[in-house]
């Protein structure tokens, strides 16, 4: 790669767009000579049914004179912007500088009202619809493209709209989760366990939801659950939000609850280092949004569940 930041490939960039316009001019004039009047017209020798020639006619001059237009704005263009290798164009604009300039008239227009929504309790911002509307529209350019723009969820990515919470649904651990990202990791079990242990946990599983289940491989799997997944599941299933890790008894289910998306689970993991689809990370946006975005995007997600005022 280092044969790529040599200073030869700006001049080079440069020459050949110099040479392509300069070429298309020699190109437009050559082919835009007149017809000597009573001369005799030449074709291309091209002749299709017989009889129908190609003539080598020039070109049109109103087609010349915009091609001729669209040479000089390109040149007028490369003067003033970049394009020319290394030339940064006497305009000195650069997409970087224009991002700028535009955030910061943006800042400017809205800090104040994000700064207003931020002195307010999350819960007072929850139940304001204007606070709502605008939280909604963080939710849909920022989140959206994994929980769904009904904030409904996709296999491996949490629903945010009903009451269960992986890690705690009160304002202030949403808004932690939206700062700090979450990073919950469920280990491949399924070399440790083998087949038959797999299937044992997997009907342990089932019957803590009251689905149905083989009886005798879930006692098994009882014993296996005690020894292996209760420090993270917890002795009874119902999870520990401390950890991120998900209640097994209420049948709601991040990755699928049917028997084979279970089995997978425990025998593949779940999370950023997972061999299946889907991830346990969230990341963080402290850094992308700010605090008083944030504040705005937490107290959105928490309506969406709690349906303040209502």
């Amino acid at each position: 790669m280092s044969d790529f930041s040599s200073s030869f490939w700006e001049f080079y960039v440069g020459a050949i767009t110099l040479v392509s316009i300069a070429a298309c001019a020699v190109l437009l004039q050559t082919m835009s000579t007149r017809r000597v009047p009573g001369g005799t017209t030449q074709t291309t020798g091209h002749t299709w049914d017989e009889d129908l020639g190609e003539y080598n006619n020039p070109l049109p001059r109103w087609w010349i004179w915009l091609f001729y237009i669209t040479i000089v704005f390109g040149l007028a263009y490369l003067a003033l912007y970049p394009g020319l290798g290394g030339f940064a164009g006497s305009a000195k604009w650069t997409s970087v500088g224009q991002y700028e300039a535009e955030m910061k008239e943006a800042g400017a227009r809205y800090d104040p009202i994000y700064a207003k929504y931020a002195a307010q309790d999350l819960k007072q911002v929850a139940a304001d619809p204007a606070a709502r509307a605008i939280g909604q529209k963080l939710f849909l350019n920022n989140c959206a493209r994994c929980h769904g723009s009904d904030a409904a969820g996709s296999k491996g990515f949490p629903n945010l709209t009903d009451t269960d919470w992986l890690y705690g649904g009160d304002p202030e651990t949403i808004k932690a989760s939206i700062m700090n990202g979450r990073n919950g990791v469920m280990p491949a079990l399924g070399a440790a366990l083998g087949e038959g242990g797999t299937k044992d946990v997997m009907n342990y599983v089932l019957s803590l939801s009251g689905r149905s289940h083989d009886s005798a491989r879930a006692g098994r799997g009882k014993q296996t659950f005690a020894t292996i997944c209760a420090a993270c599941h917890g002795p009874d299933g119902k999870g520990n939000q401390t950890l991120g890790a998900p209640n097994l008894t209420d049948n709601i289910w991040e990755y699928g609850g049917s028997e084979a998306d279970i089995l997978e689970t425990i025998t593949k993991g779940r999370g950023v280092n997972a061999l299946t689809p889907g991830t346990s990370a969230m990341p963080a946006h402290k850094d992308v949004l700010g605090e008083a975005k944030v504040h705005l995007l937490a107290a959105y997600v928490y309506s969406l569940g709690a349906r303040p005022g209502k």
